[in-house]
């Protein structure tokens, strides 16, 4: 047993965090455990949930609502980031975990308890991020992780938990693991375990099918300020509003669903499934206006560092130092990323077909026209041409003269 009297419990509400409350109580002694969840706009009752933690035995439970600082100081860095994955996946629960760490760890000083702990399990990447997060938010704090200790398939978890009144949530023959916040829904496990197994529609929740999304196309503007979305159809939005509504118009399209084979932190490849429709359109529509407003050099190297800053976050790394210092070079570019991008939603696509920036833009019409009013100076192409390739040419003759 150990010698931990009260506990910070990371609750969902789903199978691993409910059976962990009885498990932290039987199995390790603990005295106390204290529930937390967050509001990140999942759209739950909460109070079920709050009630079903009561239910499990937890002596309180705690629940915040925190969509507001997910959207602002979560989601809106990643969209000045282009944040994706592996080139695909948005993020949207990767950037939960380190709002949620924080938060756990807030709680745990204010009731003075001894630990916190987490659902986790052993092969998954939110250990990770809790974990990581935990020690560079507090180091001094003791992290108890029963599920990834317990040593349970999901099958004998739920099994477990119903021997203290939890309640199954899914079916014991082929379970979803689903993860839900407002930014989208990652659902793996069941029969999506086999790679070559197309998604049943019945995982989809935000997003409509090729065949129910609309017949006709919709065209929409996004606008942003210093990289932020600011407005959609010419209607200004706080961020909580203007995600749901990103999400309501690219769901109904069929836009942001995403399959793939994803490598995890831990080494091992998984199948995800993820629903990210208005993060994604979001991400899309600023790649656009940045296109527009960014020189070549500052393109090229910021596409390197979102692939990194991408990384990070998806590994847990959030409050490490690289991560902060890729902060301050996306933050100095976004002061000229300002302007209009025009898209056409239809039957699961975005295409970009517009975009303009009355105060930033770098495309100078006067320049890239082919007509009368062309002012570029074509003599001056071929003395420019002559000293970009002397480079090339000289190696080409030094090669040359040796191969003879």
């Amino acid at each position: 047993m150990l010698s931990v009297k009260k506990v910070v419990l990371a609750y969902s509400g789903g199978v691993d965090t409910s059976v962990c409350i009885p498990y932290l109580k039987k199995e390790y002694g603990v005295e106390e455990v204290i529930t937390f969840a967050a509001d990140l706009g999942q759209g739950d009752e909460l109070e079920p949930i709050r009630r079903k933690a009561i239910d499990a035995g937890a002596s309180d439970s705690l629940v915040d609502d925190l969509i507001q600082p997910f959207i602002e100081d979560f989601a809106f860095p990643a969209i000045r980031a282009n944040a994706l994955y592996e080139g695909r996946y948005p993020l949207s629960t990767a950037l939960a975990r380190p709002l949620i760490a924080s938060r756990l760890v807030q709680v745990a000083r204010e009731i003075g308890a001894d630990a916190v702990a987490h659902g986790c399990t052993g092969k998954g990447n939110d250990q990770v991020r809790f974990d990581v997060a935990i020690g560079s938010l507090a180091p001094d704090l003791r992290v108890l992780t029963p599920a990834r200790e317990w040593g349970m398939s999901r099958e004998e978890t739920i099994t477990y938990g119903e021997r203290f009144g939890i309640p199954a949530p899914v079916s014991k023959k082929s379970p979803y693991s689903i993860d839900l916040n407002l930014l989208g829904r990652s659902v793996e496990a069941g029969s999506l375990e086999d790679p070559m197994t197309p998604p049943p529609e019945e995982v989809f929740e935000m997003t409509s099918s090729i065949d129910e999304a609309p017949e006709n196309p919709q065209e929409i503007e996004i606008s942003f300020k210093d990289g932020n979305p600011i407005s959609i159809n010419g209607e200004s939005l706080d961020p909580v509003a203007l995600i749901r509504k990103a999400n309501s118009i690219a769901g109904i399209h069929g836009f942001g669903r995403i399959d793939i084979i994803e490598d995890r932190v831990v080494g091992i490849k998984s199948r995800e499934i993820y629903e990210t429709p208005g993060l994604l359109l979001l991400i899309k529509a600023h790649q656009e206006i940045e296109s527009l407003t960014l020189s070549a050099d500052v393109l090229r190297l910021k596409s390197q560092l979102e692939r990194e800053w991408a990384n990070l976050v998806y590994q847990g790394l959030w409050f490490s130092s690289l991560k902060h210092a890729l902060d301050g070079f996306f933050e100095r570019t976004q002061s000229q990323v300002n302007g209009s991008v025009k898209l056409r939603l239809h039957k699961g696509n975005a295409i970009v077909i517009g975009r303009c920036s009355d105060a930033n833009s770098l495309y100078i019409p006067d320049m890239a026209t082919y007509g009368s009013d062309d002012e570029f100076d074509h003599q001056a192409a071929k003395g420019f041409i002559y000293i970009w390739g002397l480079p090339s040419r000289i190696w080409a003759a030094t090669t040359r003269k040796k191969k003879n």
